[in-house]
């Protein structure tokens, strides 16, 4: 009885059987997968069901095989139409299935990563775009870009991945878990795409991102923001009094303009973005909210307008009246400031970290704070923020204990020995006490 095997070295499947007292192994093209061991093994089943009838055809199973010339007696009586009319194939109106190469020629990962990227790159965003490009120059062409992009294989990828994290790093000695996840995802989605288009399936199954550790967050408390606000640069204060108490991002209020201030509904409106220098939209399509000014803010705006006003679009810019250039202010006002102060050196981006915690210490409602933020719902806001709400309010668990007190609640306990109401005497202890 013939098997589908694998072949190790390609991971492909073939047939082994036997036919006229000759043993035959014919490779294909499919990889080895429950679903393609099922279509071949249905396809071995009927072949094998052939040769006991008699009616089989090598060639039209397999037209290429060298084993075909081996066979040639066998092959010129069909031809001939030796078999009885009754019984063959035509007559019968069946379709030999011809286990081959994908009918579709694929062509080379380079050229169907231009496809891929032209045909998609009217949904990205531009700096998402500058992203992609450089993850396909810099990284996956390199690779893979002269092979075929139906023969790269899983184990081609889990060793593309390998080397990855051998890759030095910008602020570490390796590329973080994160960083070779964002490398991967382009390569998956352009080898998903050609498995739909030319008919394989994709060597990209059952591959999982690599397991990221939870980012740091390091809000600053309410006396820090307070320090950092009254010692700034007194050019900068207004920028980092709005920064810290709206949670804006650094791209978002880097790109804030003037006509995105409305002082009548004390709004600010985030529509655009800057990221890399240029101008863009927003992060994601939640990212277009409207923000609240709290009466320090509103302070704040209204006398950056007498500052920057009439000189620029941009609410806060550089003495040209351009947007001002983060790397530029982190290094030359950020750091040094909070090294005057003695606090850890920590990102810009940790002020929107801190007003997400002080809204929740205060007690806002959770769903106008992710509003605020720009998330679509409370979830992300509860995990990364939530555990940093007891140690701001010190209250864990006091509300409850409030409540038993108020309405008398106690809790009596029965030593061994005594009636219940011997204990009541002696033992009466409120929920505070336990």
């Amino acid at each position: 009885m013939g098997k589908v095997r694998c072949r190790k070295e390609t991971g492909s499947l073939y047939f082994d059987f036997f036919y006229k007292k000759h043993r035959c192994r014919e490779h294909t093209a499919l990889p080895d997968t429950p679903t393609n061991v099922k279509r071949l093994e249905k396809t071995l089943i009927q072949i094998e069901q052939e040769i006991k009838a008699g009616t089989f055809v090598y060639a039209r199973y397999f037209p290429n095989s060298k084993t075909v010339a081996k066979l040639a007696g066998t092959i010129a009586a069909a031809v001939n139409g030796t078999f009885p009319v009754a019984t063959t194939p035509q007559s019968a109106g069946f379709t030999y299935p011809v286990i081959t190469a994908p009918v579709k020629p694929c062509p080379l990962f380079k050229d169907f990563a231009a496809i891929w990227s032209g045909e998609n790159e009217i949904s990205w965003r531009r700096s998402h775009r500058r992203t992609i490009l450089d993850i396909l120059n810099g990284h996956l062409l390199p690779v893979f870009g002269e092979m075929g992009v139906g023969q790269i294989t899983k184990s081609d990828i889990l060793t593309f991945r390998s080397t990855l994290a051998k890759v030095p790093g910008r602020k570490a000695e390796t590329l973080s878990a994160k960083r070779i996840n964002a490398i991967m995802a382009p390569l998956r989605q352009i080898l998903n795409e050609a498995a739909d288009r030319y008919d394989f399936t994709t060597p990209y199954r059952a591959i999982k991102p690599l397991k990221m550790t939870r980012p740091d967050v390091e809000p600053f408390t309410f006396d820090e923001v307070q320090q950092i606000i009254s010692t700034v640069r007194e050019d900068f204060r207004n920028y980092y009094t709005v920064r810290f108490l709206t949670g804006m991002r650094t791209g978002e209020i880097d790109g804030l303009k003037w006509k995105y201030v409305d002082f009548t509904r004390r709004q600010i409106l985030i529509r655009e973005t800057i990221v890399g220098g240029e101008e863009d939209t927003t992060k994601t399509d939640s990212s277009q909210r409207e923000i609240q000014m709290s009466q320090t803010v509103f302070d704040a705006l209204q006398a950056q307008q007498l500052r920057s006003g009439q000189r620029s679009q941009f609410v806060f810019c550089n003495y040209q009246g351009n947007p001002m250039d983060h790397n530029n202010v982190t290094k030359r006002i950020w750091y040094p400031l909070l090294k005057k102060l003695g606090m850890n050196p920590r990102r810009p981006y940790q002020s929107r970290h801190t007003a997400a915690t002080l809204w929740l210490a205060s007690g806002e409602n959770p769903l106008w704070i992710a509003r605020q933020l720009g998330h679509s719902s409370t979830e992300m806001l509860f995990k990364v923020y939530g555990r940093f709400v007891p140690n701001l309010t010190r209250q864990d668990g006091s509300a409850f204990e409030r409540l038993l007190l108020q309405h008398g609640a106690t809790t009596t306990v029965t030593p061994p020995g005594q009636t219940p109401s011997a204990a009541n005497d002696a033992s009466t202890l409120s929920a505070k006490e336990i």
